[in-house]
């Protein structure tokens, strides 16, 4: 019997991955989560998790070569001299492994600190699979992958001569602009991921992050700030 793997050369995709992807991620839930979620994305790459390098290096041998690195940092900061020390480290162990590190943070600080560390890619969880595995091949081959929305709020930092009720909205990405405006109308996260097609779970994420750069402490405040900034940004009107 034919297997439905196989190409017209009769090879399965199996016989062709001869790379593995590593997820580092101590929690095992969100480590399970990814390792399930990018193999179906056709990656072509032995996808493991683990929750640490050390437990990596006990199953090693039974693998495919290293081809890159997934540092799972989720909450946790980059200006964490903790998580820095274990991204230097992983950076300096694995010289010809890109690390690519991804994480809830959209803030520049952590993403400048990241590439300091010598990182090949900073993927915010705010942007779906198929980025992060777009950035992950780019790693691979050679590039260093930076958001956009990453890029887009360094050089409003480095702009002096943007006002400040224009910098704040010119910093959220498109699908923050379009969670800010649900927020605005006072939808529930649940009516958000519906109309929004996403996932209820990344609209929280999205909020966490609106939040953030608006320094607001609650939905309330941040419907607050956004009404009064709707007037100077037509993506939230």
């Amino acid at each position: 019997m034919t297997d439905p793997a196989a190409d017209l050369t009769g090879r399965t995709k199996e016989q062709d991955w001869n790379r593995s992807l590593v997820v580092l991620d101590p929690r095992e839930l969100f480590r399970e989560c990814l390792i399930q979620n990018i193999p179906n994305q056709r990656i072509q790459m032995h996808v493991i998790g683990a929750a640490s390098m050390q437990e990596w290096k006990g199953v090693e041998e039974h693998h495919p070569p290293l081809a890159a690195i997934l540092f799972n940092a989720g909450g946790r900061r980059l200006t964490d001299q903790t998580i820095v020390d274990e991204v230097t480290h992983l950076v300096s162990e694995f010289r010809s492994v890109p690390v690519v590190v991804l994480a809830d943070s959209e803030d520049v600080t952590d993403l400048l600190k990241a590439l300091d560390c010598g990182v090949r890619g900073f993927i915010p969880t705010s942007v779906g699979i198929d980025v992060c595995i777009e950035a992950i091949n780019l790693a691979i081959a050679g590039g260093t992958f930076v958001p956009a929305s990453g890029l887009f709020a360094f050089r409003q930092a480095l702009d002096g001569k943007v006002s400040e009720p224009n910098r704040i909205p010119a910093m959220f990405t498109p699908r923050q602009a379009a969670v800010a405006k649900a927020l605005r109308q006072g939808k529930p996260n649940k009516i958000i991921a519906y109309e929004l097609n996403m996932c209820e779970s990344t609209v929280k994420v999205h909020v966490r992050n609106i939040m953030k750069k608006l320094k607001a402490t609650n939905r309330t405040e941040v419907a607050y700030k956004i009404n009064g900034l709707a007037g100077s940004d037509a993506r939230l009107s």
